[in-house]
């Protein structure tokens, strides 16, 4: 088959930490997640008691989509990510929702699809 299409209301796995959710959708040769942090989420909150770890340890490449996300990587650099931006944040960060809107993302790292927020 040379097209390909599923919806992210109907994921293949979903997975629901706290203030978060991962949709995720297999396509041929690459997985692909939708995110959504609600307000109040940081990684080193609601993702790290279930994946343990000083700090995020995945490779994220992305488009935000809708929300305000602030970076910061282990070696101080910093980023404000907002709605139309794409974004790629190496392995040892932690991150959080700015304001009072839910961030949601498209994340097409399939290892960051396939393994962000499991246990």
């Amino acid at each position: 088959m040379s097209l390909f299409s599923k919806s992210f209301d109907e994921p293949d796995e979903r997975r629901t930490p706290d203030k978060t959710r991962v949709d995720v959708v297999n396509l041929p040769g690459i997985s692909v997640a939708r995110v959504t942090f609600q307000p109040g989420w940081r990684w080193s909150e609601c993702i790290k008691p279930v994946v343990g770890g000083d700090s995020c340890q995945v490779r994220h490449v992305g488009a935000l989509l809708s929300g305000e996300l602030d970076v910061v990587h282990n070696d101080g650099t910093k980023a404000h990510v907002t709605p139309g931006s794409a974004y790629v944040v190496e392995p040892g960060h932690d991150a959080w929702v700015v304001g009072d809107e839910p961030v949601v993302a498209l994340e097409f790292e399939s290892k960051a699809a396939e393994t962000y927020a499991k246990s």
